[in-house]
């Protein structure tokens, strides 16, 4: 499990206890999680960080990349703990 996954499983345990108590194979339900947004959060950051400037020097292009990661996983980290729960019937 990735530290997302760990992440997620955390604010489950805190704020989603019943929720968690009703899935079958935790261990397995969050490190797909995990994966899933890690994958998300490089696609995004992919997106955010844009061309790269011709003239841009190493110091500058890391800053530029490690911004775009860093306001991606904020953004996609924010979806996943927002989520509200789904309906049971």
């Amino acid at each position: 499990m990735n530290h997302y996954g760990a992440q997620m499983m955390r604010h489950w345990q805190e704020e989603r206890s019943q929720e968690l108590e009703q899935l079958e194979d935790p261990e397995t339900f969050f490190a797909e999680l995990g994966v899933e947004i890690a994958q998300q959060v490089e696609t995004q950051a992919r997106s955010l960080s844009g061309e790269a400037p011709s003239q841009e020097g190493y110091l500058a292009r890391l800053q530029r990349l490690n911004t775009a990661r860093m306001q991606a996983e904020s953004e996609v980290v924010r979806k996943y703990l927002l989520q509200e729960p789904e309906p049971t019937e």
